[in-house]
């Protein structure tokens, strides 16, 4: 198989054959493709895009680089949610807690950031000794134990995936939607599920842009589940403004502490139920009462112990990762915030160094933004807008320059 000829094929907008995809994959996952062949072609696919059966043997090639997760007949029927992304999306660290009162499982294996938004393993590392990466009897263990786990994909599974999400990160390559599809389907097929709900985002914070694209994904992503096995349903959510009143990762695990406590922004809490009830076998009313009672919460301190976490600095994160600069941005008018454009904050939130530039690039826990002001809110003139916390003065400054872009307010 001579990878070049493959390369030049899909860029011409020819179809790659199963067999071929999946020596691709396993030369790419052995290290016997380089980066630069499969960065050529990530980009000869995100210009050419592929068909459903190239995308259903991209995603099972994936699969199928590594090992999958098996469970006993008898055990809890397994669930779990992806969401493609968006700014201060969180929803993953209140879903699986909340699922496992439930008396479901869910073995939730996340993805890091990608682009400008967010990733759930670098949330979930703001937490000190938490640990992301646990081997196969681990994740079993603990999922026994609490009824949800919440890790990176280990070195068994999908490891082509892995790899390949990295370099879709720092190529220019991430809004495409059968490698998004192969991505998102690889690691929840892993996972030995019975059910799987998809979040797909669309708007300015979000990789997809138009509604017609997030629907053109989530057929997408439905017809995969539906071939390999899994019944999957899809929320299509705009991402115009940022999810919660948070965008970074220290701020947003805190957060998801305080929606955990019952206490948490109404538009978050929404989104959570909306996407429990899509998979759960109970109702809306008593996944409400377990989020706000308590019952959630202690599910997510027990998942962080086992998981190496420490409980008692979950209270107090924003003062263990705290910025030495933090600045307001106030409203200049008086009037309803008519706009907070989503992929504004995003790119502030990743030049502050709350995101990646390069796949190998350290993320800051403490930058990023919050008190984000919701649209539809009434201010005054001075009222605040939000909060940005910064590394450095001079980070603070321009930050609170780009950041004044993404606001309108409508007299």
């Amino acid at each position: 198989m001579h990878i070049p000829t493959l390369i030049e094929r899909k860029r011409d907008g020819g179809e790659l054959s199963a067999q071929e995809i999946s020596g691709i994959i396993t030369r790419f996952t052995e290290g016997e493709m380089p980066e630069y062949q499969m960065s050529a072609l990530a980009m000869a696919i995100f210009f050419r895009g592929m068909t459903g059966e190239e995308t259903i043997a991209l995603t099972t090639a994936m699969l199928h680089s590594g090992s999958v997760l098996e469970w006993s007949n008898d055990s809890p029927m397994r669930v779990d949610k992806h969401s493609t992304g968006g700014i201060g999306d969180k929803t993953s660290l209140v879903l699986a807690p909340l699922l496992a009162c439930d008396g479901l499982w869910v073995p939730m294996i996340s993805g890091r950031g990608l682009g400008i938004t967010g990733g759930t393993l670098d949330k979930l590392e703001s937490i000190p000794g938490f640990r992301v990466q646990l081997d196969e009897d681990k994740i079993r263990k603990v999922i026994s134990k609490v009824g949800c786990v919440m890790v990176g994909q280990t070195s068994g599974i999908c490891p082509a995936d892995k790899k390949l999400y990295a370099l879709r990160d720092v190529t220019g390559t991430v809004p495409s939607i059968p490698l998004i599809t192969a991505s998102i389907m690889s690691k929840k097929l892993a996972e030995g599920l019975n059910r799987l709900i998809l979040d797909v985002k669309f708007g300015s914070g979000a990789f997809m842009k138009t509604r017609e694209q997030a629907d053109l994904l989530a057929r997408s992503m439905v017809t995969v589940g539906r071939a390999l096995g899994v019944r999957a349903s899809v929320r299509l959510s705009e991402m115009n403004e940022p999810t919660g009143m948070s965008a970074g990762n220290a701020l947003e695990v805190a957060e998801c502490v305080r929606c955990l406590q019952g206490e948490g922004p109404a538009d978050l809490e929404d989104i959570v139920l909306d996407l429990a009830v899509a998979v759960s076998v109970s109702s809306r009313e008593q996944l409400q009462e377990w989020l706000r009672d308590g019952s959630a919460w202690r599910k997510f301190q027990q998942m962080v112990t086992l998981q190496g976490g420490d409980v008692d600095a979950l209270d107090r994160l924003t003062q263990i990762h705290r910025a030495p600069y933090i600045g307001e941005l106030r409203a200049e008018a008086s009037g309803i915030v008519e706009k907070m454009d989503a992929g504004v904050v995003g790119q502030v939130v990743l030049e502050l160094g709350g995101g990646r530039a390069k796949a190998n690039d350290s993320i800051d826990c403490a930058v990023g933004c919050d008190h984000i002001a919701k649209v539809g809110t009434e201010v005054n003139a001075g009222d605040e807008l939000l909060r940005v916390h910064a590394r450095s003065r001079a980070a603070l400054e321009t930050a609170l320059v780009q950041i004044r872009k993404a606001v309108a307010i409508k007299g």
